[in-house]
């Protein structure tokens, strides 16, 4: 998940931020943050005493204390997990995984439940309130003092059981949700298609985080329905890695099973860098990174760092550009589009294989040089969200406009791939992990 997408990413931070001349302020935003969680918690607390309100006493004492305990927990196992890592560098992978499993499931449902009881709580304000100015306005003498009316328990109860929903949704995103491979399928039709190429199809993965992976035999599943769509061509989108080439090692003997008549080709992710970790000396971080490159070859994919190559058919040819990682908003710039642009024709189809779709923003866009269409992944949906007909929703719409599917501006397309893998919650919900099949269409 972008800029929190990662809990050693954030770990990191902080370990850097308390070190710097900004201590200040970081300390008043990790308070901030853990003020507004401990506020929701006690605003769900109280609505959760009024939807007990009419059980035993016992039952009704038992619950508010399993409410507090699992709460103190996560605050405890947080805490942790940041004053062990800002002191050492190293914290408990299990420990990440627990603490952001138990961020989505009880917050998600938090936020759900506070929703409700703060729509309770408009109504019984807004009622006080006209009870009052009429009181105020009435020539009686005997008219009713007006009173704030307590928190309906059926309201409460209601509330609770809409809270289930993200909460039991979270569960089954850990269990079966990170493995539900979706094929997403989409047509495009291009006047400057060559004829060659009408009907040619590309499946496109990406954001693998191999590191996350658990399930032999469900990742094989998943590799297994990509090679199924028989596309001509594959292309992954980059983040082969959570933090080290050496994730990636385990599985080799699995993604290199990826294959296509015309070849896999793949460029690189934040992810694949080593940024997100920390290395005794330059050249040890060097050295990893050259070992991903080495990693992409023994795969069996044709890496692309800011250069291009051409996809043929006959006589005719598309010009396929792959750039380095570049994001907005803290993330590493190595992408050069100027590089990858270099020996192809200005009037050739292109298709470029970029990571982060600000990247498209910020430099393909409106850039005056046609790229027809452009793949890119980062972003997983958040793994958390909803797509129905005509509507869908993930927090992932608060960071990027951009985050899923396909866009199209300037007559260039984008499609955001929702990505293979996961990372930091080890699960998703609503957001499926995606393979993308695109057939390109001469019009």
């Amino acid at each position: 998940m972008p800029n929190a997408r990662c809990l050693q990413t954030v770990f990191i931070m902080i370990k850097y931020g308390l070190h710097s001349a900004h201590i200040g302020a970081f300390l008043f935003g990790l308070l901030l943050f853990f003020g507004i969680l401990l506020l929701l918690d006690v605003y769900v607390s109280k609505g959760l005493r009024a939807a007990v309100s009419k059980f035993p006493a016992r039952i009704k004492r038992g619950i508010i204390y399993i409410y507090w305990f699992v709460n103190i927990c996560f605050f405890i196992l947080t805490l942790y997990l940041i004053i062990g890592f800002a002191a050492t560098s190293n914290a408990s992978v299990t420990g990440f995984k627990i603490a952001i499993t138990l961020f989505v499931t009880l917050y998600s449902s938090k936020i759900v439940y506070g929703l409700f009881l703060l729509a309770e709580d408009i109504y019984r304000s807004g009622r006080w309130g006209v009870l009052k100015f009429l009181k105020s306005v009435s020539i009686s003498k005997h008219y009713e003092t007006p009173y704030f009316p307590s928190r309906r328990r059926f309201i409460s109860q209601a509330a609770a059981l809409a809270a289930g929903i993200p909460f039991i949704g979270s569960i089954y995103g850990v269990i079966k949700g990170k493995y539900n491979f979706k094929v997403h399928k989409v047509e495009l039709a291009f006047r400057s298609l060559p004829k060659a190429f009408d009907g040619f199809t590309i499946t496109q993965v990406s954001d693998i985080h191999s590191g996350s992976f658990g399930d032999r035999n469900e990742v094989i599943k998943g590799i297994n329905l990509v090679n199924e769509q028989k596309s001509d061509i594959i292309f992954f989108t980059g983040d082969l890695v959570n933090m080290r080439s050496s994730e990636m090692v385990p599985w080799m003997d699995v993604f290199n099973r990826l294959n296509a008549p015309m070849g896999v080709f793949s460029t690189l992710g934040n992810h694949d860098y080593g940024d997100y970790t920390e290395w005794p000396t330059p050249e040890a971080k060097q050295a990893n990174f050259e070992e991903m490159c080495k990693i992409h070859s023994q795969l069996g994919y044709q890496l692309l760092r800011n250069n291009n190559c051409k996809i043929k058919k006959g006589d005719s040819y598309i010009d396929l550009l792959g750039v380095e990682n570049w994001g907005r908003g803290g993330f590493s710039k190595y992408g050069d589009l100027d590089k990858a642009f270099d020996g192809t024709s200005s009037d050739s189809f292109k298709i470029l294989l970029s990571h982060d779709p600000t990247h498209w923003e910020e430099k393909v866009m409106n850039d005056p040089r046609m790229i027809h269409l452009t793949l890119s992944g980062h972003t997983h949906g958040f793994q958390f969200g909803f797509e129905l007909p005509g509507i869908r929703f993930s927090p992932a719409e608060f960071h990027y406009k951009r985050w899923a599917g396909l866009y199209i501006e300037n007559n260039k397309y984008l499609y955001v791939n929702r990505g293979f893998g996961y990372l930091a919650y080890p699960g998703r919900v609503g957001i499926w992990p995606e393979i993308t099949v695109i057939t390109l269409k001469s019009a």
